[in-house]
């Protein structure tokens, strides 16, 4: 077996790059009228809900990181939002009376993006300062485990422990 150089690596860029909540791109948002008076619908390009419903009359009933409470919170902030129903890739916004859904479709949008024009982004040395603390800290401090390689201290500490079993079984085999 071919062991490649850059593997470890690798891997450790993906664990640092799928940890972060502010990584995505820009959500494709279709708005129209949803056939009430004060109530808007979003058609989008990804799911937010499976196939499931969700359904928030306030801010603190989005409880949670899904991305159906993350939106619904957003529109609730605005100041403009009654209520929020999700179902899959659709988003419909009960409206305050009056209220103007002009910034509404920028919040959908923005929904899974970080980055905006003008902004620089985090070169990968700053993501891992990042993580890197979080990852050692979790290592085992049991005293009579072998001491960690600096590569090792940045894998988490699961995986760690998964990749040692393995080895061990294969080298039983």
């Amino acid at each position: 077996m071919r062991k490649r150089k850059n593997a470890r690596k690798t891997v450790q860029y993906l664990f640092v790059l799928t940890s972060l909540p502010e990584m995505g791109q820009p959500v494709d948002v279709k708005q129209t009228v949803a056939g009430v008076p004060g109530r808007i619908r979003f058609e989008l390009n990804r799911t937010l809900t499976g196939q499931g419903h969700e359904r928030f009359a306030s801010a603190a009933q989005a409880i949670g990181p899904r991305p159906a409470a993350e939106l619904a919170r957003r529109l609730f902030a605005s100041g403009a939002v009654t209520g929020v129903h999700l179902f899959a890739n659709i988003v419909t916004v009960d409206l305050v009376a009056g209220s103007r859904d002009s910034d509404l479709a920028q919040i959908v949008t923005d929904l899974h993006q970080y980055w905006k024009p003008g902004m620089k982004p985090p070169s990968v040395e700053e993501l891992l300062a990042r993580v890197a603390p979080a990852v050692v800290e979790a290592t085992n401090t049991d005293s009579s485990a072998p001491e960690l390689s600096a590569a090792e201290k940045l894998i988490p500490p699961h995986l760690l422990a998964r990749s040692r079993a393995a080895r061990s079984k294969a080298q039983i085999s």
